[in-house]
């Protein structure tokens, strides 16, 4: 048996379709398996709150051993979990192709699968706010009253949001757009966006998936995207066919993450068989297109060719510098730059493509971020996990402030948002402008301003 594993990390399909995934007699020893090989080693103890829980848990039993811990108790150390793959990816020694053959974040997707199938249903709330197109839609029309609604400052609305559907009352909601990213797309697409003549990339096609985030909430990053890669010469179009399903997933609920997929993959691989290469515009859409769909759905052609198709806007703007070199006209970026590395684009195993990315533009400070945020999807804006994920994602707001850069920029949207707020609450006289990557790269060209 070998001590630890220098091999590259493989991930097993999830069998969500065999009812022995169900089983909890089945779950339970495997969760027991499991958790004494992580009691054991306890590698993991510094990245989240489910490994302090659980090593507390144990050592708080009577015999300090996992055979005197109760199967109910297990639960505190599962709803820590926000699947953000670092123990996979980056700490444990006893991942596939190792014969402990660990996956915690899988497990503990296979544990909430199995409690909602005996429970027959999935939390409320997290169910409703992962309808993330149903209250796009819902909200756009009236944006300015949603927005003010959910603001923080609304010492009405916030409180009584908190007491019906558990939202923390301190926790910084993202903001609605009447004019939604595709609104706006059909709307340039209309006038057009002519790509100079002499442009490194002239020739390369690409679709822009939406993702609902920037969609709904934040267009202006789609916008910046499709600035930067026109003026590189890249032809663009926007697809958006519908949410990639990372809300259901954190639930457990495989099913509509398979639904989904089904869907979007279907209608995104019409593009790429028109020459286009597909694009994500943030870091959990590609994490689900490259990794988690696959593996869900492993035997769907279209899932495994949309997998091989996609990059991260980031990366793809790497891959342009690579092997046709950026438009020339870039300039310096003033104030620095903290990029955030989010923990959903570390999965995706590419190295630091955003650091890289904006690591081009001549004269660039950049300070890079790796610890978690702690947001976690739903994770850092309900009540009982808000204060966990302040404190999970604090020693990443202490770097942030220290760098005393102007930008703040994270392929992640709402992990920024939260490390922003963060830093507000540490007192810190000076936080940082939130961007998105290619916003700081926009800029550069003097594509926005």
């Amino acid at each position: 048996m070998k001590e630890g594993s220098t091999e590259a990390p493989i991930r097993h399909p999830i069998d969500w379709q065999n009812p022995e995934f169900y089983d909890l007699d089945k779950l339970d020893e495997e969760i027991r398996r499991v958790f004494d090989i992580c009691h054991t080693c306890r590698r993991c103890f510094n990245l989240c709150d489910s490994f302090p829980r659980l090593f507390d848990l144990i050592d708080a039993s009577p015999t300090e051993e996992l055979d005197s811990v109760k199967s109910e108790d297990f639960v505190p150390v599962v709803e820590a979990c926000t699947l953000c793959d670092m123990c996979f990816m980056t700490k444990c020694p006893y991942v596939p192709p190792h014969e402990f053959n660990i996956d915690f974040p899988h497990l503990m997707l296979r544990y909430r699968a199995a409690t909602a199938k005996r429970d027959g249903h999935f939390p409320f709330v997290p169910a409703q706010l992962g309808q993330t197109d149903r209250n796009g839609k819902l909200a756009a029309p009236v944006a300015g009253l949603a927005n003010w609604g959910s603001s923080r400052s609304n010492k009405l609305t916030r409180p009584l949001l908190e007491s019906v559907a558990g939202i923390d009352a301190r926790a910084e909601l993202p903001k609605f757009y009447g004019k939604t990213f595709t609104m706006r797309a059909k709307a340039q697409d209309r006038t057009g966006e002519a790509t100079p003549k002499d442009a490194p990339a002239k020739g390369r096609k690409a679709a822009l998936f939406a993702t609902c985030f920037v969609n709904y909430n934040n267009p202006q990053v789609g916008e910046a995207a499709r600035k930067v890669l026109a003026h590189n010469g890249v032809e663009t179009v926007v697809a958006y066919p519908g949410c990639c399903g990372m809300p259901f997933l954190e639930q457990g609920n495989l099913a509509k993450v398979a639904e989904q997929a089904e869907k979007v993959a279907r209608d995104m691989c019409e593009w790429i068989d028109k020459g286009y290469d597909i694009i994500t515009l943030t870091a959990s859409c590609g994490l689900m297109f490259k990794f988690e769909w696959p593996l869900v759905l492993p035997d769907n052609e279209h899932v495994q060719k949309l997998s091989r198709a996609t990059y991260d806007i980031d990366e793809y703007v790497v891959d342009i510098a690579k092997k046709e070199g950026l438009a020339p006209g870039m300039k310096p970026v003033e104030g620095g730059v903290t990029a955030h590395l989010a923990c959903h684009a570390r999965a995706q195993n590419m190295g630091p493509k955003s650091a890289e990315m904006m690591r081009l533009i001549p004269g660039i400070q950049v300070d890079v971020v790796e610890r978690c945020s702690g947001h976690g999807g739903t994770f850092g804006v309900m009540k009982e996990t808000f204060e966990t994920a302040m404190k999970v994602g604090k020693p990443a707001a202490r770097n942030v402030a220290k760098t005393g850069n102007r930008y703040l920029t994270s392929d992640c949207p709402l992990a920024g948002k939260h490390l922003v707020q963060e830093i507000e609450e540490l007192g810190e006289p000076q936080r940082p402008q939130m961007q998105h990557p290619i916003e700081i790269m926009a800029r550069s060209w003097g594509l926005i301003d």
